[in-house]
């Protein structure tokens, strides 16, 4: 990744008389202010997007390798095949494929490109062979998915088996929840983003010292999170609203607006000390209302976009007044 943590930190939201359409050379003290908070965001956004785009070009001459490559490095040398049986099924599997089915699986959807690139150290024929190999074997399947703004692109998620031959084999630590299926065909290109997201986020963690514990998508946080709300509303012996707040700071969420926002994504980590921490991520996107975003922005979240989607997103933030930095995805 091109910039350090600090990078991520959201600036506090103060609300303000702003209004843009205003000239600002005849603004107030708070106005002038919140306009160069702004600008100074704008300008940290562009200089970080620029660092994201040369980075590819850099990170193989000017850099040791990841930590996650040197692990990438050991899968791939391990060519010999090991037999697993499951129930009355037996597999023939390289580490290599054990580490794919592990990646998808925490997931659900990734692309086919990005499994190569982070699962692979961008080895395309092998990643082509062992995804192969597991379609072959009943563990895998390839899917091709589009939408008028996107070029199809080449996926893979878990069949059943996979995902029972990965649940049954410990190969993930319990509290890891792993998935199987298109969920969502539609949100498909959404999903998959966040494979390239989590990589994104998680070689930083690794290179100051840190250890991903587990990742979180918002399937299994709703569950969790829906669950106990349902348990609590019965109970007229409290407020409702001080136990949705209680229930959302035992789940380390916020509320806002009367809601409980949910991350796409979280990742929880081992700092370089440690101490067990956090991070909520979120793939907006231009569809989002505008105040769905801000609601997604108050809460902590980091926010990410894809580069079509940061102008529009912007300005959605800028007219409510909220000075949270949108990273290039």
């Amino acid at each position: 990744m091109s910039r350090g943590f600090d990078g991520f930190e959201l600036d506090d939201f103060r609300g303000s008389d702003l209004d843009p359409a205003r000239d600002v050379s005849r603004s107030s003290s708070p106005d002038w202010t919140k306009w160069t908070e702004l600008h100074n965001i704008h300008r940290q956004e562009g200089s970080a997007d620029r660092l994201d785009r040369q980075s590819p070009d850099r990170s193989h001459r000017d850099r040791p390798p990841l930590a996650r490559e040197e692990r990438v490095q050991a899968f791939l040398s391990q060519r010999t095949r090991t037999r697993y049986m499951d129930r009355s099924k037996t597999y023939s599997l390289r580490d290599s494929e054990i580490h794919t089915l592990s990646e998808v699986g925490k997931f659900r959807v990734v692309a086919t490109g990005d499994l190569a690139e982070f699962a692979y150290n961008g080895d395309r024929a092998r990643v082509e062979n062992d995804v192969e190999s597991l379609v072959r074997q009943g563990l895998m399947k390839e899917s091709t998915i589009a939408d008028p703004e996107h070029s199809p692109t080449q996926v893979v998620t878990l069949t059943k088996d996979g995902h029972k031959l990965l649940s049954r084999g410990k190969i993930l630590p319990s509290s890891q929840a792993t998935y199987h299926g298109l969920k969502k065909p539609k949100e498909a290109f959404h999903d998959a983003d966040l494979y390239r997201l989590y990589h994104k986020v998680s070689d930083e963690i690794q290179s100051r010292g840190g250890k991903v514990l587990r990742v979180q998508l918002d399937y299994e946080m709703k569950k969790e999170l829906y669950a106990r709300l349902a348990r609590a509303a019965p109970d007229k012996r409290r407020d409702f609203e001080t136990l949705r707040k209680e229930i959302a700071e035992r789940y380390h969420l916020k509320v806002v607006s009367g809601r409980i926002p949910i991350p796409d994504l979280r990742i929880e980590y081992e700092d370089d000390c440690r101490d067990v921490r956090r991070l909520d991520l979120e793939i907006a996107t231009r569809d989002y209302r505008p105040q769905g975003l801000g609601e997604k922005a108050k809460a902590g979240f980091h926010m990410f976009a894809r580069q079509q989607d940061h102008a529009k997103l912007r300005r959605v933030l800028d007219t409510q007044e909220i000075s949270a930095r949108i990273f290039a995805l």
